[in-house]
């Protein structure tokens, strides 16, 4: 997209990273030069200025726009109304293909004209993820991944076959087939920079995406959210995003995480926070010396849940950790580099003393092991209480006052209420997390060690949210161990946690539907809404990775995991959580000698050739798409047909009424 602003206050300047120079829409010239106060603003609304400054044409945005975030700092507030460019835009396939479908039918139209169809291409890079269509369908076997995928690919053939004419067709559409990852986890480990570069300018990497928790890059400090399709498609052709600029509310983090406790305790106790503080139409921005003890995993899991807990975004800025995860994730030196003096350079490096909305503060080292349900994500349990909380909502559900059971046809065992009929490792939101991946590995490990073994009725399922999580799963020599309890790879996509979990076997199903029972599942994921899961499934509950590994093995929610046995060793004494729970230097130690820079390069080195599934779809090379009228799916949008040369008025609207 080409750059060319008015530059008002005089901003632009050249930087010089290694032996090449940079362009940049400098804060501290604007603040010399008209911009006064604003090395006070939050980090995030930082990031809008530059986008400002650099798109300062008169037209869409104008001078005023750029003075109103300075005025920002008067009232902490504004209703000032901005024109926000992302550099990039990030799609999902469920989403993606109808945008894809309005660029072939605008070739279309400008064939018909006469005209270079070429020239219709996104004006913004747009990277398209297919990630939510493989389901469930097989698991707890060596071939589920394998059984998976070919369904997907039956099922999903013309949907990907028109998606593979537009990787070819298209500029600036990068297409990410399926098998590779979560769209989210992928933008973390492979398509963000921080700092983009393009044309000689060096400025933020920022981005919209068509699925809610785009969000989660925000751990990475790119500025990010979820937006509608006709905002993406507008942002793809190079328009901008109108929006208001928000309030930021300051979240200071103090002191660490305690022994045991996760990134997903954490989430689930600032997502509860954050819903009763109230956010919505907010930023939220992380600083203070808690910083210092999360990971780059941790951040991007509490990031990803921004939809959960109201706020358009949870802002991390750049620091040390940032730069030592692009390293570990196998950046190039240079990137690193240009990230840390650009950030430096701006103002954008971490630091406290910042002017916010409002100022909330966290002691980390409160935080403990909790879970989330049955039904909204903000509904936080300490897991000492679950026993306790399930049987009041139990009750509250069902309107029964006592656990029903019921027969399972040609099985021993009976189904009751409270059990669990589907643990899932899912998600973006915690599989690009590695310390509580490993968790899981080694929570299986101590379980398959002692003896125990997942209830039979519980249906489980291992979907990362990138292939590098089996890579260092299998150097641990864990994954052999998740396999035993029937947490086998599934497939790399949202699978469970978008409600693609696939049905139950069938006597399970019954079993439910018989005795009315109230199902539970408990999930790695991001929301838990009511039939969000699966249509058997009444309750479910959003837990940490080892935590959907100890359900299993419990296989009921009406157990309290502190003080009842999850099971019986070889020699029939009792285990316990606390037995198999894996210290944090276990953990810490596994990551350090099963993780490294070359897994992740090796994965994104050829990520758009594909698997040979892929590869094998048919699919033509032309710059005109040959739709198929008999389609079902894939259809020719109508909006361009006979359409004028120039566009037509305004016209009256008459009767219309809401659907």
């Amino acid at each position: 997209m080409k750059i060319d602003s008015k530059d008002s206050f005089k901003s632009l300047k050249k930087i010089k990273i290694d032996t090449k120079f940079y362009n940049i829409f400098s804060l501290k010239e604007a603040e010399k030069n008209g911009l006064k106060g604003i090395s006070k603003l939050p980090k995030s609304l930082k990031v809008l200025l530059e986008n400002l400054l650099r798109f300062e044409d008169h037209k869409t945005v104008q001078k005023e726009q750029v003075l109103s975030i300075k005025n920002w700092l008067e009232k902490k507030s504004s209703r000032t109304e901005i024109a926000f460019r992302p550099a990039r835009v990030l799609m999902q396939d469920y989403t993606g293909i109808p945008a894809v479908a309005d660029l072939a039918a605008m070739r279309d139209a400008v064939k018909l004209k006469k005209k270079d169809p070429k020239k219709i291409n996104p004006l913004s890079t747009v990277d398209l993820v297919i990630d939510h269509s493989v389901m469930v369908d097989a698991y707890a076997s060596k071939d589920s991944f394998k059984k998976n995928v070919e369904k997907e690919f039956s099922r999903n053939g013309e949907r990907y076959s028109f998606l593979k004419w537009g990787q070819q067709a298209f500029n600036n559409l990068r297409v990410v087939p399926p098998g590779t990852g979560i769209c989210h986890q992928v933008n973390l480990e492979y398509l963000s920079k921080v700092v983009w570069s393009s044309e000689g300018f060096a400025y933020p990497d920022t981005l919209v995406g068509t699925d809610s928790h785009t969000t989660m890059v925000n751990g990475l400090s790119v500025l990010g959210w979820g937006v509608g399709g006709i905002e993406a498609e507008a942002a793809m052709l190079g328009q901008p995003i109108s929006m208001l600029i928000p309030e930021v509310v300051g979240v200071e983090l103090l002191n660490k995480l305690t022994e045991g406790t996760t990134a997903t305790d954490l989430v689930l106790t600032i997502v509860q926070m954050l819903r009763q503080e109230g956010v919505v139409g907010k930023f939220v921005e992380f600083y203070g010396d808690g910083l210092k003890s999360l990971s780059l995993a941790d951040r991007a899991t509490i990031a990803n849940m921004a939809p959960e807990y109201g706020a358009t975004c949870g802002f991390f800025p750049v620091d040390e950790e940032t730069l030592k995860y692009l390293k570990f994730s196998g950046r190039d030196q240079h990137t690193i580099s240009l990230v840390e003096k650009y950030s430096k350079e701006q103002g954008l490096w971490a630091d406290d003393d910042i002017t916010f909305t409002k100022k909330l503060s966290l002691n980390l080292s409160k935080v403990v092991s909790s879970i989330s349900g049955p039904k909204r994500p903000q509904d936080k349990i300490l897991l000492t209480e679950s026993s306790k909380s399930f049987m009041m909502a139990f009750k509250e559900n069902t309107n029964k006052t006592n656990i029903k059971e019921e027969a399972v046809l040609g099985e021993s065992f009976k189904l009751k209420d409270g059990d669990i009929v589907i643990a899932a490792i899912t998600s973006c939101t915690n599989t690009s997390n590695p310390n509580v991946l490993i968790g899981a590995g080694l929570l299986a490990k101590k379980a398959v060690e002692k003896g125990l073994v997942v209830k039979p009725w519980v249906k489980t399922s291992l979907a990362p949210g990138s292939q590098v999580v089996t890579d260092y799963l299998e150097k641990a020599g864990l994954n052999k161990y998740l396999d035993q309890l029937g947490f086998h790879l599934v497939g790399y996509g949202c699978t469970t946690c978008i409600g693609n979990s696939g049905p139950l076997k069938q006597n399970i199903s019954d079993a439910i539907h018989n005795g009315n029972l109230y199902a539970v599942s408990v999930l790695s994921g991001n929301r838990n809404f009511e039939g969000r899961i699966n249509p058997d499934v009444k309750a479910n509950y959003l837990a940490s990775p080892p935590l959907v590994v100890a359900y299993a093995l419990a296989g009921s929610m009406n157990i309290d995991l502190h003080n009842e046995p999850l099971g019986k060793d070889k020699k029939g004494k009792n285990i316990f959580l606390k037995d198999i729970w894996p210290t944090n230097k276990e953990i810490e130690d596994s990551i350090l000698t099963s993780i490294n820079a070359e897994m992740f390069s090796k994965r994104y080195s050829k990520v758009s050739e594909g698997s040979e599934d892929w590869q094998k779809i048919n699919t033509t090379e032309s710059s005109i798409y040959n739709w198929n009228d008999t389609s079902t799916y894939v259809k020719k949008p109508p909006f361009f047909e006979k359409m004028s040369d120039k566009p037509e008025g305004f016209k009256k609207i008459a009767d219309a009424r809401p659907l």
